[in-house]
């Protein structure tokens, strides 16, 4: 029998990241994963932005996720051998005058310019706000380069786990516990299928600029990096998930994007992934309502870059150091879905 400290199912950017946290402690790591071109973590454009929605505010726990995100993926380099976090400025067009002197009351911190400065590669005659701890993660570099660190299964089979008050069996491996990681793919585990993860699709596109834009821009769509001087446009935000691509989301896309830019450009690769989103657009963590060495890890949604580090943090200090899971992230507060579900 292999005897190791935990199992992980599932290598998108929650995998991944609690992967790290728990060979950064000492620990022993197999992992389970069936990538797939569609893989919410792969597709994404692995933005990270300090401000969200049509009204810019502060995203959700901002003052801790920020600093822990920009020194985690720089260590991860370290651990990996390899280059994928790129920090980089990312830049807001006003829409009005009167949104200009709002963002100048209410943010003070961030540099605010009231003319246009870049005027020629997007549509800022009302100026604009720069935001200095944003950039982009290559996601597919980084998984990869996590991947190669690590002994990897391939599909993972529900039927062969056995599950002991001490002990997690599957197969010839003995584990202290194991951590579903999976998206999307959760409501096929017997387990935790009555969980509210809830899938929202994502469609994006590349773009060949006609001249390379010295900065991230993100208004309606972001603009942001993708290599080979490609940058990736997105997202839609969808309910219908049907897989594949849509006219309706290139359609949706293309047109925000002629809203932002003026500059050329020629528009490439149209692409999709399905998001694992929850009914209060925050994590879910923690152990299974019968068994503690069971757990998940899920409901990035939209901000996994910028989310996986932070919590992976928190859900490694519970695993370790039997540290609480805060009740805002910690899966005891969708426990009333299982005893509903068992009724």
């Amino acid at each position: 029998m292999k005897e190791i400290d935990y199992i992980i199912v599932g290598l998108g950017l929650a995998g991944a990241s609690l992967a790290l946290q728990l060979r950064k402690r000492g620990r022993s790591v197999i992992i389970f994963d069936e990538p797939h071109e569609h893989q919410a973590s792969r597709v994404a454009a692995g933005l990270f932005n300090p401000v969200t929605g049509k009204l810019m505010l502060r995203t959700w726990n901002a003052d801790k996720l920020f600093p822990y995100l920009h020194e985690f993926y720089r260590d991860a380099e370290k651990e990996t051998g390899s280059t994928f976090f790129y920090p980089m400025p990312i830049c807001i067009p006003f829409l009005s005058v009167e949104e200009q002197n709002n963002w100048m009351v209410k943010n003070v911190e961030e540099e605010v310019y009231t003319n246009s400065r870049y005027g020629d590669f997007i549509k800022d005659d009302f100026g604009g706000v720069i935001l200095k701890s944003s950039g982009y993660v290559d996601t597919v570099k980084y998984l990869n380069a996590v991947s190669n660190l690590f002994p990897e299964q391939n599909s993972f089979i529900h039927e062969k786990l056995i599950v002991a008050d001490n002990e997690i069996t599957y197969d010839d491996i003995h584990a202290k516990a194991i951590i579903f990681c999976e998206g999307i793919r959760v409501s096929s585990n017997p387990l935790f299928s009555w969980v509210p993860v809830r899938p929202l699709k994502g469609e994006t596109i590349e773009i060949i600029p006609g001249k390379i834009p010295p900065l991230i821009f993100n208004r309606g769509v972001y603009v942001v990096p993708s290599g080979d001087g490609k940058w990736c446009v997105g997202a839609t935000y969808s309910h219908d998930v049907t897989e594949g691509i849509s006219k309706t989301g290139k359609r949706e896309l293309e047109g925000k994007l002629e809203t932002l830019l003026s500059m050329p450009y020629t528009t490439g690769h149209h692409s999709w992934g399905i998001r694992p989103t929850t009914p209060d657009r925050r994590p879910l963590l923690g152990s299974h309502p019968e068994h503690k060495n069971v757990l998940i890890f899920n409901g990035m949604g939209t901000k996994g870059v910028s989310l996986a580090p932070w919590s992976s943090g928190i859900l490694s200090d519970y695993l370790e150091e039997g540290f609480q899971i805060k009740d805002d992230v910690n899966i005891s507060r969708f426990y009333a879905l299982y005893s509903k579900f068992r009724d």
